[in-house]
């Protein structure tokens, strides 16, 4: 009886080590980075009068920044960094503004560095007027410099990497 009792015993603790030997070892981490239009910041809107229509400032060429190597040693957990991307008349980043305190330099030197290079549709706003007849036509367009703001997050993870982006919205 007793050794009916000790054999299922034994297996079971066998079964206990066996899985505890199988842990992989905790190495430096992957890290992935993401980023998101940044909920409604109070930025002034272009203010339209009646025949004016606004078009582009849409994202069209964009790189998630790249996790920083030196960063995957220490594997902070998770770090948000805003920003705010100017955004010139031709449709190029003309300007990264951020304020991140020192411990996490490195992010925002990646933000920084794949934001340069985003392209957006440029922002014209066009006025229209109308003939005698009711033809609408357009007048004039000009091409506006504009700004989003977005919150990027860097994640720390034992993983794969992977890049999302949030909901576009309207430019400021």
């Amino acid at each position: 009886m007793i050794r009916a009792i000790t054999l299922p015993a034994a297996a079971v603790l066998l079964a206990g080590c066996a899985h505890t030997a199988q842990k992989p070892s905790a190495g430096p981490g992957l890290g992935s980075a993401s980023y998101r239009v940044a909920d409604d910041t109070g930025l002034a809107h272009y203010d339209l009068a009646m025949g004016q229509v606004a078009m582009g400032a849409t994202l069209e060429a964009h790189q998630a920044p790249v996790y920083p190597e030196a960063m995957l040693a220490t594997c902070p957990e998770r770090v948000e960094l805003p920003a705010r991307v100017i955004v010139g008349m031709q449709g190029s980043v003309d300007e990264v503004r951020m304020s991140p305190p020192p411990a996490q330099q490195a992010f925002a030197q990646a933000v920084r560095q794949a934001v340069r290079g985003w392209r957006y549709t440029p922002l014209t706003i066009t006025r229209w007027a109308a003939n005698a007849d009711g033809t609408s036509h357009p007048v004039d367009t000009e091409a506006k410099p504009f700004s989003l703001d977005y919150v990027f997050t860097f994640r720390c993870e034992h993983g794969h990497t992977s890049v999302t982006s949030g909901p576009e919205q309207a430019a400021r």
